[in-house]
């Protein structure tokens, strides 16, 4: 059989009559400028080995701002040349003096790996005595001490300089003394609870530095968001030069919409996205393009393979087609991202793993199951197809559900404005404790010094009534024998954390990781289904009062999903605008949660096919919210009638704010209540999920407007009759839930 170019695929494709949008990016050529002469030859001869005769426009401009002391944050498409942003500076000053010290931090293993093999070999061309070690969790602790005493680059992730490099900087003398430049990579990963964490980290990193003497200047790349500039400065506390002049080249590129037919018309229920996408790749594949597939989840990933492996066996046979998700073997992935590198593997289903800038070489397609979340995430994943040169194409599979709907039916959202923007809240009070804790065991804490912008005399005075620290000499000290970054997660806000222990093998027991608590009662109750590196654990029994959960691993055919009673009391209103029928209010509330039941879900047809009753006692949680409160209701509409339309509401939200606050689902919750507890009225509550809060909820209150309008939209233009999934959840039959609906939301 004569194979299909991309180029006649695409032909066929335009004629496809589920593609409700065909958005072309025009090619740019590149945009380049001289390699600065001040370079070393060494470096110079580098470059020219590899291909690269003149530096694109951004990288020479953060070249020159760095020399010039600046601190920069560069933002330019995936595959545009970031590393030599901060590359460049870093082996010029080494070349320069060789006691100087840099501090790569990357958010993931696998990207500290991928770039330190490209450092290496740039370092190797060069012939220059330059060491540059990765230290994480696989580092053998022989490796260990070579790294501290003698790494010019020490390439790490936030957890290890948490816990293993800030808590031990009397052995990292040499680095903290001569450290001139702190890398930080993929800034847009630092957002929510784990950016809060993070920007505490660094606090703690530049007190450890000025204690040292040194004071370096911090070079970030971040793909595109709308706030990079902020979001550095929140993260560092340091003052930032954006760089965004891309000079990159692109070929063009075909981004396409696509919305399957409708198979359930009443419930406005589309064809499988994952069926379709096994469709669609297929085509591609059995041609020898090589494309990439994208799932929301491990679990997605696993099966949509599996379909692809079958479908194209035959043509191509099964090993040109890989899995790549996080749980994998760090072998494993290397050895398919060279595959793909190499052109041996024709196709990938991952993970956003492959989201950030792992070298995979020039991918042909982009397939993604349904929207990845936000828009910063799918222009990620995107830039994983054409990465320089030739045609690309990039199909977007839509789901049934509101947001999947919601963007493919506004591509004017989707391709006309900035990305969202990245929230982070390092003061968030449980937080900042946990890591003021932190850096009074790393060193004392003078009477009047500040961490970061941030008066901490009375935390540091209630840390010292509780015993945590001893006060002598002006200083406050660390009292307790205990390690106390061990016990904090940098994922989660939570302490008293839920400990998952596998007992799979009785010969050997082990911790295999650990969940909040407020997660833990829906995730890890007695019979439900955990995922941990692709494989399925059962939980036997969760020892509630020890924070303990023991597993087991399993194979079997379906999922829990468990339902949650929720009541909210509000404790404190910190801002409000009223209006005529209507009042929106933020401030703080607390959260009562209790589980109640669980249901089974089989994998392949997400039918229910059992339920049991979860037995845990109430957890309570203080967080802040923004909540809507309808002051005045028609006569016509009577209670239940009203439940349920706010129920629909609720819906709708919960679908929209994540897209508009680039957070994940389960980091803003929507409820709604006929009568609240604390005024009588009908109110939604949107609340952020974590203790103390991220900001999340306060963004809602700001963007009030901008929130109401999408959700709106979105149940107006849904084509089903009355309410369906895709829309306010459910069909309220008999009374114009559409119309209601929509009436009710203009009031807000």
């Amino acid at each position: 059989m004569k194979k299909k170019t991309l180029s006649k695929l695409i032909t066929e494709l335009r004629n496809n009559e589920h593609i409700i949008n065909w958005h072309e990016i025009e090619p740019e050529e590149a945009k380049t400028k001289p390699i600065p002469e001040m370079i070393d030859e060494r470096i110079r001869k580098a470059l020219w080995q590899r291909g690269v005769g003149e530096l694109y426009t951004h990288q020479y401009s953060a070249f020159k701002a760095v020399e010039s002391g600046e601190n920069i944050v560069a933002v330019t498409p995936t595959a545009s040349g970031k590393t030599l942003c901060y590359n460049l500076p870093v082996l010029q000053s080494i070349a320069e003096n060789e006691a100087n010290r840099a501090l790569y931090i990357f958010p993931t293993k696998a990207l500290a790996q991928d770039q330190k093999s490209e450092l290496n070999e740039m370092i190797s061309e060069m012939g220059i005595d330059i060491k540059s070690f990765t230290y994480d969790g696989d580092t053998s602790p022989a490796i260990r001490q070579k790294v501290r005493k003698a790494g010019h680059i020490v390439i790490t992730n936030p957890d290890m300089l948490h816990s293993a490099i800030l808590p031990n900087h009397t052995k990292w003398v040499h680095l903290f003394e001569n450290l001139k430049y702190i890398v930080i990579d993929e800034l847009h990963t630092y957002r929510g609870v784990f950016g809060s964490h993070v920007a505490n980290v660094i606090r703690r990193l530049k007190r450890i530095c000025s204690f040292y003497g040194s004071s370096p200047i911090f070079i970030c790349t971040s793909a595109t968001i709308a706030n990079p500039q902020e979001l550095a400065e929140q993260l560092t506390g340091n003052p930032m030069r954006l760089i965004d002049n891309n000079g990159a080249p692109r070929g063009r590129k075909h981004f396409v919409f696509y919305n399957p037919r409708v198979v359930n018309k009443p419930l406005n229920i589309r064809k499988s996205a994952t069926v379709e996408v096994n469709n669609i790749a297929k085509e591609f594949l059995k041609n020898k393009i090589q494309t990439i597939i994208f799932a929301r989840s491990r679990v997605r990933v696993e099966v949509i393979l599996s379909h692809i492996q079958e479908l194209v066996k035959k043509e191509i046979g099964t090993k040109t087609i890989r899995g790549y998700r996080g749980g994998y073997l760090p072998n494993e992935r290397r050895a398919i991202e060279k595959g793909l590198r190499d052109g041996e593997i024709l196709g990938v289903v991952s993970t956003n793993a492959l989201e950030l800038g792992v070298d995979i070489g020039q991918l042909q397609v982009c397939v993604m199951t349904g929207y990845p979340g936000s828009i910063a995430s799918t222009w990620q994943q995107a830039g994983r197809a054409g990465r320089r040169h030739g045609e690309a194409l990039i199909i977007m599979v839509a789901s049934s559900t509101p947001i999947d709907q919601y963007v493919v039916h506004h591509p004017d959202y989707f391709f006309d404005r900035s990305p969202e923007s990245a929230r982070i809240n390092p003061e968030n009070l449980i937080i900042l404790v946990d890591h003021l804790k932190c850096a009074a065991y790393e060193l004392p804490f003078k009477e009047e010094e500040k961490f970061g912008p941030i008066e901490v005399h009375d935390i540091l005075d209630y840390l010292e009534e509780e015993r945590v620290l001893h006060y002598n000499g002006g200083k406050y000290h660390w009292a307790h024998e205990s390690f106390p970054a061990t016990n904090i997660s940098l994922r989660s806000a939570a302490q008293e954390n839920v400990v998952i222990v596998d007992q799979s093998d009785v010969a050997n027991v082990k911790i295999i990781g650990e969940m909040d608590r407020f997660s833990a009662m829906t995730l890890l109750h007695d019979e439900a289904i955990y995922l941990h590196e692709g494989r399925q654990f059962q939980v036997e029994k969760l020892d509630w009062e020890h924070k303990k959960a023991y597993v087991r691993k399993v194979d079997v055919e379906y999922y829990t999903d468990a339902n949650l009673a929720v009541q909210l009391k509000v404790l404190e209103i910190d801002r409000s605008t009223e209006r005529n029928t209507t009042a929106i209010h933020y401030g703080d509330v607390t959260v009562n949660a209790l589980p109640t039941i669980f249901k089974k879900i089989k994998l392949s047809t997400f039918e229910n096919i059992g339920s049991g009753p979860i037995s845990l006692p109430e957890e309570e949680m203080h967080t802040s919210a923004a909540w809507l409160e309808l002051k005045e209701i028609g006569p016509e509409l009577k209670e239940k009638a009203l439940e349920q339309l706010l129920m629909g509401i609720a819906n709708v939200l919960n679908h929209i704010v994540p897209i508009l606050t680039m957070c994940d689902r389960n980091d803003i919750h929507v409820v709604s209540q006929i009568k609240a507890t604390h005024t009588g009225l009908s109110t939604i509550f949107l609340y952020d999920h974590y203790p103390g809060g991220i900001g999340l909820a306060e963004d809602v209150y700001k963007r009030f407007d901008e929130v109401k309008a999408a959700a709106k939209d979105l149940i107006e233009k849904c084509p089903c009759q009355d309410g369906c999934p895709s829309c306010i959840g459910m069909e309220i039959g008999g009374m114009n839930a559409k119309r209601k609906s929509i009436q009710l939301i203009d009031q807000f």
